[in-house]
């Protein structure tokens, strides 16, 4: 569950800050992004929100994740994580936080969930 958690929050950021594209494959068509209050629906509408988003660069620093079993066969992940990105230019962070319900299929990890907002506070 540990292993699964880590590999997953460095895989997406990595993923997320060289090619936001590739963000696809960890989606389905069930699944759900709220982002900042927005509501996604499906890989290809997630998509076209996380790419559409507006700037050039972007660079994710994970300060904590926590993860807990969210069923009580395992096949199903809470990952929470709480961090700081710096957007093109900016040289002051934004806090997020982001909140993953991964869920596994046959063997292979997807995000069923994925709720983002900005720590404003």
């Amino acid at each position: 569950m540990e292993e699964v958690a880590k590999q997953f929050v460095q895989f997406y950021y990595a993923s997320f800050d060289s090619n936001r594209s590739s963000l696809t494959a960890l989606y389905r068509d069930s699944s759900m992004l709220s982002f900042e209050g927005q509501q996604f629906l499906g890989a290809p509408s997630i998509t076209e929100k996380l790419v559409s988003l507006p700037f050039a660069k972007v660079k994710h620093e994970v300060t904590t994740y926590d993860v807990q079993p969210a069923n009580a066969s395992n096949t199903t992940l809470a990952v929470l994580v709480t961090g700081q990105l710096l957007i093109d230019d900016e040289s002051i962070p934004h806090k997020f936080s982001q909140l993953f319900n991964l869920s596994n299929e046959n063997g292979n990890w997807f995000v069923q969930n994925d709720i983002f907002r900005l720590n404003y506070a």
